[in-house]
């Protein structure tokens, strides 16, 4: 049986007790990593990046009252390390981690949760080791992430990751999203299309309210991209690729108040 090599890892957090709790349940349940040093502060942070060049980065990052993290990730030039995002907050910055396609963890850290993000980890390492561009895609996704971060932009791109590495996508080239399950469906102006794991609920709370709308339980689209209002046999949204998206009756009123600002 082959012993693959373990994941150098280096923990960020300004609370002592969180960096020692992290640390004890890395070693207790994940022997896929080897926890090289911790740090307390953005400086230190930097130094010890420098100098014990780990390939997995545990970010404590405090939103929203701070962008410590980002802006410690903005100040590194060479970023040769994942990142693994822990946060005690949920909203925007779940939003924008889950565009990404990027790890994190929720404070109080669950171990299986803490399982699963050590288990990606060792996929997308191995997707690098199979493909620079791979790789590329992934710091390419982070500093995308960071600018976001910093400057409170709803994302204009998004990172969808599959099995052989990471998609990153203009959110102008979407036409409209739809439910499939628990997924969700894209579909892209050149008539591709793209199903990714996250519900459309996440989707509906991350793209930009503007030009996104969700007009049926089952269905978002893109306002740049409708071509037509149907009331013929029912609500339909006509859009540029041709297809008839349902408008429920409790979405219309919003539907249609946000079609007439177009122009």
């Amino acid at each position: 049986m082959e012993i693959r090599k373990r994941l150098s890892a280096l923990i960020v957090d300004d609370e002592s007790l969180a960096r020692e709790n992290l640390k004890f349940m890395l070693e207790e349940f994940c022997p896929e990593i080897e926890v090289i040093g911790v740090a307390g502060g953005v400086d230190e942070a930097r130094q010890k990046i420098e100098s014990l060049r780990p390939q997995v980065v545990f970010l404590d990052i405090r939103m929203p009252s701070g962008a410590e993290g980002f802006e410690l990730l903005e100040s590194i030039e060479k970023k040769a390390f994942q990142v693994v995002f822990v946060t005690a907050f949920k909203d925007y910055a779940i939003e924008a981690l889950n565009a990404n396609a990027i790890h994190y963890l929720l404070k109080p850290i669950d171990i299986e949760d803490l399982q699963y993000a050590v288990s990606k980890l060792v996929d997308y390492q191995q997707s690098f080791a199979e493909s620079d561009a791979n790789l590329n895609l992934y710091l390419q996704s982070m500093r995308e992430l960071t600018s976001n971060m910093l400057d409170r932009r709803k994302p204009a791109k998004l990172t969808l990751f599959h099995s052989k590495g990471f998609n990153i996508i203009n959110t102008v080239d979407i036409v409209r999203l739809e439910a499939d399950g628990g997924c969700s469906a894209f579909f892209f102006v050149d008539g591709s299309k793209y199903l990714d794991t996250k519900t459309l609920k996440t989707y509906e709370d991350l793209l930009d309210p503007e030009r996104f709308i969700r007009i049926h339980k089952s269905h978002i689209l893109n306002l740049d991209h409708l071509k037509e209002y149907s009331s013929q046999d029912g609500h339909f949204a006509i859009m540029t690729d041709g297809s008839s998206v349902p408008i429920a009756r409790a979405r219309l009123s919003e539907f249609l108040t946000q079609a007439k600002k177009l122009g």
